[in-house]
């Protein structure tokens, strides 16, 4: 049954956690030569957002874990940003045939896997592999690699190599456990963000993922507003039947892209396009955050008040220390814009070290 398999502890399984903590260790390692020293940039010509230094108020979110360094979605990079000080962990969660979720940012599988080399014969018509189409015991064939362009290249050339090492595809309940065994080894309490990737999409094939996410994180401790834990989903209304139908009163964030971006076509479903203090009015009703990219924040600080007055959390995507837009000299200037100037509540990187040292040098952490 679903509950059973979802809670696999096969003996590869155990394997790959014991993997992932030499991350853990490495990433330990790089943030405490990190905080030997660290300065803060000058403020940036923005403007500000009503200031709010509360300790560790603001934090730092792990974006497919601390996937600037090592593949993501594996559990070695979840593992290194629980090491490099992150205060949640991000897991893109897609669903199996089988009914088992699994950590990946597409519901395909060919940009960071070799499901074209072990599977050549599965695509679909349209020349993609779906994660939908391959049971739990098929995708465990697969390794694991950096994300890859449509022509097979390292989408960032300068992060780990594609070729080296060996990574898997990990199962959300292998994640948790993941964490929350470093939660106990550590001392610490990270929390974990994972985001339904394309729930309408997984309904319309037979496999609806809000009872199953739900399950899983009942199984494993979750409950109440005040668990470490934020659902997260560009589609509105999977989160409404959470909230509503489901009745959970786990933390909820809606994410949005930019206006201009259709929608309808990459999604399959209708969605929260326009952020207007209207439509912030509607959101408040059914979660208590936004996920706002970060060019809308720009655009727009009044985004940050508006969502305030409204009691819902700011959290803005996505940093890259090794893709700077254009208008910052350095990444730390682009975290200073955001953390201080905008005043979010936290960001979204895959170089989590870089963000906990920066809360670090403006006083921000204990």
């Amino acid at each position: 049954n679903m509950k059973g398999d979802n809670m696999i502890r096969s003996k590869s399984g155990k394997n790959r956690i014991l993997s992932a903590l030499g991350a853990f260790l490495l990433a330990v390692s790089l943030v405490v030569a990190g905080l030997v020293a660290i300065g803060c940039p000058a403020p940036a010509a923005a403007p500000a957002v009503e200031a709010d230094n509360s300790i560790n108020r603001q934090i730092v979110i792990a974006h497919r874990g601390a996937s600037g360094y090592l593949p993501e979605h594996t559990l070695e990079a979840y593992a290194m940003a629980h090491g490099m000080g992150a205060d949640y962990i991000e897991p893109d969660l897609v669903m199996t045939k089988d009914g088992i979720l699994i950590c990946l940012h597409d519901i395909h599988l060919e940009r960071t896997t070799n499901v074209e080399e072990v599977f050549p014969d599965r695509a679909r018509e349209d020349g993609r592999w779906y994660v939908a189409d391959f049971t739990l015991a098929e995708i465990r064939q697969l390794r694991a690699h950096e994300v890859a362009g449509a022509d097979g290249t390292p989408r960032f050339p300068d992060r780990f190599p594609m070729d080296l090492s060996r990574f898997e595809v990990p199962t959300f309940a292998e994640m948790i456990e993941l964490v929350q065994g470093l939660n106990k080894s550590t001392g610490r309490n990270v929390g974990i963000y994972p985001e339904i990737k394309r729930p309408g999409w997984h309904r319309e094939q037979g496999l609806p993922m809000e009872e199953a996410l739900l399950e899983i994180l009942h199984q494993y401790g979750f409950y109440g507003p005040d668990a470490k834990v934020f659902i997260q989903s560009f589609e509105a209304e999977p989160l409404k039947r959470l909230r509503f139908e489901l009745q959970t009163n786990l933390p909820l964030v809606l994410l949005t892209w930019q206006p201009a971006w259709d929608y309808g076509v990459e999604i399959g479903t209708p969605f929260v396009a326009e952020l207007t203090e209207d439509a912030l009015d509607q959101i408040a009703t059914y979660a208590d955050g936004i996920g706002v990219f970060k060019e809308r924040i720009e655009a727009n600080p009044d985004l940050v008040r508006w969502a305030r007055e409204r009691g819902l959390l700011v959290h803005t995507w996505t940093m890259r220390a090794d893709v700077l837009p254009d208008h910052f000299r350095t990444f730390e200037e682009e975290l200073y814009r955001f953390y201080v100037t905008y005043n979010v509540d936290g960001i979204f990187t895959g170089f989590p070290d870089r963000g906990v040292q920066f809360l670090h040098g403006l006083g921000r952490r204990n």
